[in-house]
Formats: C-alpha cells, structure tokens, sequence
C-alpha cells in the first residue's frame, strides 16, 4: 500500500508532474484561450463530454495551469475535484446559481463577509430565492430556521469580522436529514486548520485572494466538492465564465507551496498578540478562537488543528479611540482584506462591512467599536510594539 504523504508534501508536490514536453519543474502558465483536436470527432466528444480534455479556457478544467491548481487544492481540502474561479465572491455565486431556483429557501451565518450578506441579502430575493439569517453558532436557532423548501445552509467559520465559531459535523448532519446540503466558507481556517468536507460539509469554499495566495497580489476563489456536484457547477461555470486568471492560478499553486509553513507562524502570532491585547487596559474584549474565554472556544478545539491569523478586539472609547489607534500604527497597514503575510489592520463597520445595514450590525456584534486584525508573519514582537505604542496615543 503506498504511503498517504502529509499536508505539508502536498501543498508542495500534489496536482503537479515534470511539463511532458520540455520537462519544466515548475508548472508552466499555460497562455492560451483555446485548444487544438486531433479531429473532429476528437472535439466533439470532447464538447459532449464523452471524453476528458481542454477544449476552451473559460469551460471546465480551463486549462493544465487551472487544472494542477484544481488538483493540489482538492487534495488539501480532502475532497474529489475543486475548481477556480475569479474572486471568493465568484464562488459563492455560482454553488447559489447552481444548487437555488426560485421557491427555495436559503440558511446562512448572520456573520458573513458584507459582499456575501448584499449578494443573499439584494440579489438572491430578486430572484425568488428566500434568506434567512441566523445564528449558526446555536444548532437550535438553524432547527427553527428549517423550512420545508430549506436547499442549503451556508456557514462562515470562523466568521468574519466577529470569529464566531459553529460546529460544522453537527449542522452538516441537520442538513443531510432534511435533504439540504451543506456550505462552508473556509477562508479564515484554511485547509490547514480546518477541513469542512472531513466534518461532514458538501462544499468547502475559500477565498485564494486571502491565505491561499497569501501575498495580497491577487483575487481569486476556489470551491471542493464531490464529481456528481461538479458536473453541475462546470455548467454554471461554462456559461457565466467567472474563471479565474492564468497568472493568478499560477501563483495560487506557488502560493500554497508555502501555506502550512506561514499558517503555522500566522497563528503562533495570532494568539501572542490576542493575549497582549487581552492584557492591556484600553482593550475591552479580545476575541480569538484560540483564547479559551472565547464563546465557542471548545467547539474551535474539537473542529480545528490551530486557530488561524484572525482576530477581532474592541477599543475601550469606541470608535473614537478605534480610529486614532488605527491612525497611529506604523508598522501594521491600515488596509482591508486578509491574510497577507504583513499585518492588516481595519474598521468593518465603515470598510469591509459597511454594505451592512446598521441595525444588521449591532444585532450580529459588529460593533463601531470593533477592529479586525489579520496578523501577519513579521517578528511578533514588533507587531506588538506597533500596537503598544499605536494603544499609548489613545
């Protein structure tokens, strides 16, 4: 029996093989839009789909640079196939597209990223598809939430910008058994901490523009899932041509050569400085799945391997004291997204999740007062002196 190698082999050798022409080490950017057939009947299988190959780079597998990213990443994320797309957001609308029609009934988070909230939110009631919001840290709450016509639950775990934490192995099961199925954005866990179709998810998404490419140079998303699912997807995929660039695609695979080396020193970071930032007294509160005063601290413990880079904390002072400690960092950026390998510093309630009506936000914990801050792999302890010294001038 051949040895399973571990994830830290993988993310540097699995989807990619010597180029077969002029053996290449590295996977080569295939720069083209379209493919040559050996004959007509060779092509036409091929758009049947009675035989396996490149016909066009906007249909499914794209092309052999999409296809070893493809390979790589479903590897990773333990599942069958995977394919990529042009942003997160990208992602997520084509598993709606291709699971919801109108009359059916959609369950999320109430904590998502504000595009992912505007998209469920604005555009899925216009075309007939009902939303709820809910509070999918308390399996009770999704329970209530059930509908007949109930086709999917949506997770956001951990979530952003608040890092609440819901158990994915339970709510998948609810999901299986009232014949919905179930979806997870894994963005801020990574397959490296967290694998959503090991606990039982159908699909797991990640955005790649976060730690999967890892140096804020790129947008891109990327979905796992089952072959049977992905013969659906690949149609939405096709004919909507959301895909993801050649040179993206390229250096997500370089990207995730290196993702277990700096998710390890992403969340080595992470928890020191959630714990100064505990410790200090102009920090009201500090949350991090990793500290084990966070509210879903066990269910972190029980679904994880390590609890990532994210982490959000409130300033004693509000806003106010929010935006001058932001104002006076040095050494952190004051920018939105995640996980780059510097420290990103931000204000949802006026950046990232701004689109969220205001009412939305307090109900859901994304307070005025809230800072989220991706740590970064610089030396931890200068991060903590540029917060120090930021925290001072308050």
């Amino acid at each position: 029996m051949e040895r399973k190698l571990k994830f830290a082999t993988e993310c540097v050798h699995a989807g990619e093989k010597p180029d077969p022409v002029f053996g290449a080490h590295t996977t080569p950017i295939f720069q083209t839009s379209t493919f040559i057939f050996n004959s007509v009947e060779q092509g036409a299988c091929r758009f049947a789909g009675e035989e396996t190959g490149y016909v066009y780079a906007r249909i499914p597998p794209n092309t052999p640079t999409h296809a070893a990213l493809s390979e790589k990443f479903a590897v990773l994320e333990g599942g069958e196939t995977s394919q990529t797309f042009a942003s997160g957001m990208a992602a997520i609308t084509a598993i709606m597209l291709t699971v919801l029609k109108q009359g059916d009934h959609l369950i999320s988070t109430d904590v998502v990223y504000g595009c992912t909230y505007s998209l469920f939110s604005e555009i899925l009631p216009g075309l007939g598809i009902d939303v709820t919001f809910a509070d999918t840290t308390d399996i009770e709450n999704v329970k209530r939430a059930l509908k007949p016509n109930t086709r999917m639950i949506f997770l956001e775990t951990p979530a952003n910008p608040t890092l609440s934490v819901c158990d994915i192995r339970e709510i998948s099961a609810l999901a299986r058994e009232q014949g919905a199925i179930c979806v997870v954005d894994n963005t801020f866990a990574t397959p490296y901490f967290q694998k959503p179709l090991l606990l039982g998810a159908d699909i797991s998404l990640s955005s790649c523009t976060k730690y999967i490419g890892g140096h804020a140079d790129l947008l891109g998303g990327i979905v796992v899932c089952s072959r049977e699912f992905m013969k659906s997807l690949a149609k939405v995929v096709g004919y909507t041509g959301g895909i993801m660039g050649l040179h993206e695609a390229w250096l997500c695979i370089r990207g995730l050569k290196t993702l277990h080396i700096r998710m390890e020193r992403h969340a080595e970071n992470a928890l020191k400085v959630a714990k100064f930032l505990e410790s200090h007294p102009a920090v009201e509160w500090v949350r991090y799945p990793g500290l084990p005063d966070h509210p879903q601290h066990e269910t972190a413990k029980k679904q994880m391997i390590g609890y990532g880079g994210m982490l959000a904390f409130g300033i004693k002072g509000g806003i106010e004291a929010g935006s001058k400690l932001m104002n006076s960092v040095r050494l952190c950026s004051l920018a939105v997204s995640l996980g780059a390998t510097d420290t990103l510093i931000q204000h949802p309630a006026s950046m990232t999740h701004a689109c969220v009506p205001e009412e939305v936000r307090g109900k859901v914990g994304i307070t005025d007062g809230l800072v989220r801050l991706s740590v970064g792999i610089e030396d931890p302890d200068d991060i903590i002196a540029d917060l120090k010294q930021a925290l001072e001038k308050i």
